[in-house]
């Protein structure tokens, strides 16, 4: 059958867009499909642009925010820097015009939009704006943004829309925003109510409070991040933002949001057996989850296959339960929503489908992530409860340290920020299955030991490493075990046993050489003998 194209891809986020350009970069014929931004009758955003959620409402506005409010924070505060570095900074210098902020965020991300518009266009990608919905497994229908419908087919159809906020199903809870609507508060809030126990909530109710915000953070548990995380860096976070951060509110849900006669918001929030009540609030900010938007592509139509969150199933190669649709992304139930996982997923999408390479595909081990809380998490592999049940208790040792770094070695006892430090090992060769961290510099630091992670680095490898010192992470390199405990011995960096092992090695292969010669000279002197 001839296509109109060997590749539809629905949806111009980070795992769309990096297929679709692999898919093109070997010569293939694709179109992608994107909605593009608009509004609800209510105001609400529709669809995130080009770019996805993580370039509009996302992972890049979010950083940006992240970065402003860390600059403050080291100004002024409770566990400011500067004063104790010798500076002399006026209270006026935490003040931050939300307005130029803002419109210098929103500047940047329109910069990232054309790019990357542009570079679709450079690779010969047909861009159509409008939302795709299936007829069959091979064929899409596009209500065109610009009026109209258009069909397309193609050999391939990857569905990569991602998700968007949920919102509770509250009275008032309009009168609230989500994680996207954070991105167009126009004026910076004099006392916000976040709700969520996810990363989202945490960064987000991180950022405002660093800028100035009274900030209420409420979450249905004992803690935050309760999924996925090591009960270490959990409780290093709790005890740090209950000293420096948004006032917590554990085992809380939101009932009610009301508007006042002079405009606050007071939210109605359950705590146990309790109705409380937080009034004076100008933004109320729901966190509290992700659900995916692929239900409005028709998937029926198609035979897609999900589950009963509406998430896509697939297989560990993005296969669908139809064999010409594939699916990344937020809107999967690979269970990892986050950029760089959706990004390698469609280009090894790509290599698989058009590369000429069937193994191709990303494995869902050993992921990296980064939480841009205050302080910020770093961590790859196992935590120590999961290594437990798939290693078993008795083969899993940790090594741990909680410090303050000496970023605040001159400030006051209460002013210092806390670094936590954690490797979970397996075995008896003490394999890195599990690397946790959480403090300053912790998201820039793990980039590497995550590749070292990856490789399968132990213990030994870890500490053969010289430190680079004085550093933070130099803490993971030189943990150590020996002359902490009586009955440990000293770990032989591994390049030190190779080469003994390749000594021995030598060494047996000169005998045998020289058993060789020896035997060779025999025979030949027998031979002349007998001659």
């Amino acid at each position: 059958m001839a296509y109109d194209f060997d590749l539809l891809v629905l949806g111009g986020g980070s795992g769309g867009s990096a297929c679709a350009k692999r898919a093109a970069g070997y010569g293939k014929k694709v179109a992608l499909i994107e909605r593009g931004p608009s509004r609800d009758a209510n105001g609400v955003r529709q669809g995130a642009g080009y770019g996805g959620t993580c370039v509009n409402v996302g992972c890049v506005p979010k950083k940006l925010m992240y970065l402003a409010a860390q600059q403050r924070e080291n100004m002024v505060g409770d566990v400011a820097l500067a004063e104790g570095f010798g500076y002399t900074v006026p209270q006026k210098a935490g003040d931050i015009d939300w307005a130029v902020m803002k419109a210098r965020r929103d500047a940047y991300v329109a910069k990232l939009n054309t790019t990357y518009s542009t570079s679709w266009q450079k690779l010969g990608i047909t861009v159509i704006e409008g939302v795709a919905s299936f007829v069959d497994a091979n064929t899409v229908s596009i209500a065109l943004n610009s009026g109209g419908t258009q069909k397309l087919t193609a050999k391939y159809v990857l569905v990569a829309v991602g998700g968007k906020p949920k919102i509770p199903d509250v009275p008032g809870a309009e009168l609230g925003v989500s994680s996207d609507g954070f991105f167009d508060i126009a004026k910076q809030p004099k006392k916000a109510a976040v709700f969520g126990a996810g990363y989202i909530a945490v960064e987000l109710a991180a950022i405002l409070h660093a800028l100035g915000t009274e900030t209420h953070l409420f979450f249905r548990g004992e803690t935050v991040l309760r999924r996925g995380f090591d009960p270490f860096i959990v409780e290093t976070l709790m005890s740090e933002m209950a000293s420096h951060g948004p006032v917590l509110h554990k085992n809380s849900t939101p009932s009610r949001v009301k508007k006042s006669k002079d405009g606050t918001l007071t939210v109605e929030v359950r705590s146990g057996s309790e109705t409380v009540e937080l009034s004076g609030c100008d933004c109320v900010l729901f966190a509290i989850g992700r659900e995916s938007v692929a239900k409005a592509v028709k998937l029926e139509n198609a035979g897609v296959v999900t589950d009963k969150n509406g998430l896509i199933v697939v297989d560990e190669y993005e296969r669908t339960s139809s064999p010409s649709v594939l699916a990344i992304g937020d809107c999967t139930n690979t269970g990892y929503e986050l950029t760089p996982v959706a990004i390698a997923a469609g280009r090894r999408l790509a290599d698989r489908l058009f590369g000429g390479e069937p193994r191709a595909r990303i494995s869902y081990e050993q992921i990296a992530t980064v939480v841009f809380s205050h302080p910020p998490i770093g961590t790859v592999g196992l935590t120590e409860p999961e290594a437990k049940k798939e290693f078993g208790e008795e083969n899993i040792s940790v090594k741990q340290a909680r410090f303050p770094s000496m970023m605040y070695a001159f400030n006051s006892d209460k002013a210092k920020v806390k670094t936590g430090l954690k490797l979970v090992l397996a075995g008896p060769e003490e394999r890195v299955v599990g690397l946790h961290s959480i403090g300053p510099c912790c998201d820039e630091m793990l980039q590497g030991f995550a590749v070292a992670v990856r490789m399968g680095a132990t213990r030994a490898d870890f500490e053969a490493s010289v430190a680079i010192h004085p550093t933070i992470a130099e803490e993971f390199v030189t943990f150590g075990g020996w002359g902490q405990d009586k009955n440990a011995k000293p770990v032989l960096p591994p390049y030190l046993v190779r080469d003994d092992e390749r000594r021995r090695a030598a060494k047996k292969m000169g005998c045998m050489m020289a058993l060789s010669a020896v035997a060779g000279g025999l025979i030949v002197a027998f031979a002349l003998r007998k001659k």
